[in-house]
């Protein structure tokens, strides 16, 4: 197992041919059109983590990656995915799905708890432990440390792993006709969000 850091762009053809791919974005803050996409870190779950920053100044050109992410016959696995499809439409210009979204699985399964962090499921539903310390850190940094790194690819390591036992609850509820609905949704979710509904519940009677 090892965490590869690129700059810019994957390096071409390191994913397996058509597998399910775990997708995380690190930013500046969390309004997508002020805070800049800085990281975006995928795995396929053959054990590497792959990490793509990107600099001040980037032209977010990246075939390579943009490729990967637009691929219809990738399923895409994200814990929240509705910020990260926003984060990648915006700045890398592909929309990164179909979608898998564990959060949203939690929640539909998980309903004897109101704790849906990918902490919490990581050490509840693997018996693993991820240090979360680094997750508001600065990531437009010159240098990206190695706890920064160790931190980004954790969140991308676990992520195929829980989503097999999520279809699996998701079938056992007999809800994983919803849940694959909820996820077709996000992408027009975080279009929404880019255009200025995200605190808006559109569906209200108001």
């Amino acid at each position: 197992m090892a965490v590869h850091f690129h700059e810019e762009d994957l390096p071409a053809g390191v994913f397996a041919e058509g597998a399910a791919l775990a997708v995380d974005t690190e930013t500046m803050g969390l309004v997508t059109p002020r805070d800049r996409l800085c990281v975006v870190q995928i795995s396929d779950g053959g054990g590497d983590e792959h990490l793509v920053r990107f600099g001040v100044n980037s032209s977010f050109d990246a075939p390579n990656l943009k490729a990967v992410l637009a691929d219809p016959a990738r399923t895409k696995l994200y814990h929240f995915a509705r910020f990260d499809l926003a984060a990648i439409e915006h700045y890398l210009g592909v929309t990164a799905a179909p979608v898998f979204c564990t959060k949203i699985a939690s929640k539909l399964t998980r309903t004897y708890t109101e704790r849906h962090g990918l902490k919490m499921l990581v050490n509840e539903l693997l018996s693993e432990d991820i240090s979360k310390q680094q997750q508001s850190s600065d990531w437009g940094a010159p240098v990206i440390t190695e706890a920064q790194r160790e931190y980004a690819a954790s969140d991308v390591r676990y992520l195929h792993r829980l989503r097999d036992i999520f279809e699996e609850r998701l079938i056992r509820e007999n809800r994983l006709e919803i849940a694959q609905a909820c996820f077709d949704f996000l992408p027009t979710r975080a279009r929404l969000d880019l255009a200025g509904w995200a605190n808006a519940d559109i569906f209200s009677h108001e």
